[in-house]
């Protein structure tokens, strides 16, 4: 399948140059989507972010020149470690023991082999979507500052969810709701040609910007849209999974470069009603 084919020739690429320089934004490129998407994408299938896969890979490879003689300070220097400490710090992480003790004959050492996607059949369960064109959608509300690798926002996302909550601006942001809002907004302004990746909480309206509120205008785009409901994050980070996982790879679509959107239909974490809105176009 083409879908996947290209995401392949992007681990063949990082596998490449596990001894080099690693651009994530070559590997998206390769898998035609965004850096941010290609990293997400990862990640769900793979089951672990792609910056810790990378470093498993290499501290692998590490392990087995080391084993075939070479010296401590080539190896560290050859997977990116600028000094013997902080590889020796990561190479124990992983492995348990010190890079010396891993040259000596009959050590135990780990090994993360390389990994490539395939299509898994699983039992049938149903998953409802539909395809929804938008135009320009203008939003108001508060934002974050997101860093280029994604899993260092799982923290920075909650907090700002948080401090909303709790210094009243998560109020503010209902009171611009009108006509055109349909709930609260979670927002990933993620976009290659971005030179800053931007989180937003809002809503879509034409009210007036409020004091401490912020407007963006998301592009146009076709999206896939993906129903809801269940205990929060766990609910809408099970539907996330199998839309790129299940839905995604099989649909003749792949990600388009605009921000991926949760829109939230009310404010019970306990019992959340939910839409994953995936940017997406037909594959080229």
């Amino acid at each position: 399948m083409e879908w996947l084919d290209k995401l392949n020739e992007a681990l063949e690429y990082i596998e490449g140059n596990l001894d080099g320089e690693i651009e994530y934004e070559n590997a998206a490129k390769i898998a035609c989507c965004t850096v941010y998407h290609f990293q997400r994408m990862f990640s769900y299938i793979a089951g672990v972010p792609l910056s810790e896969y990378i470093r498993n890979r290499r501290l692998t490879k590490a392990a087995f020149d080391l084993q075939g003689g070479e010296k401590v300070i080539d190896v560290a220097l050859r997977y990116g470690y600028e000094s013997p400490t902080a590889f020796n710090r990561a190479f124990q992480k992983i492995h348990q023991v010190s890079p010396s003790i891993a040259q000596k004959e009959g050590t135990f050492l780990k090994a993360y082999p390389p990994i490539s996607f395939k299509i898994t059949i699983k039992g049938v369960e149903e998953m409802n979507y539909s395809i929804v064109k938008k135009e320009e959608m203008r939003i108001v509300g508060v934002k974050c500052l997101l860093e280029k690798n994604v899993e260092d926002n799982f923290k920075t996302v909650p907090k700002l969810w948080q401090d909303v909550a709790q210094n009243g601006n998560l109020n503010k942001i209902v009171s611009l709701m009108d006509s055109n809002s349909k709930g609260i907004l979670g927002v990933s302004a993620c976009m290659d040609n971005l030179d800053k990746w931007e989180y937003y909480i809002a809503t879509e309206t034409n009210k007036e910007i409020v004091g401490g509120m912020t407007e963006y205008i998301i592009p146009a785009c076709t999206w896939a849209v993906f129903p809801g409901e269940g205990p929060m994050p766990t609910a809408i980070q099970d539907i996330e999974k199998r839309a790129i996982t299940e839905w995604l790879p099989t649909s003749g679509y792949e990600y388009a470069d605009a921000p991926d959107i949760e829109v939230y239909l009310n404010q019970d974490p306990a019992n959340s009603k939910f839409e994953v809105w995936i940017p997406i176009r037909k594959n080229l």
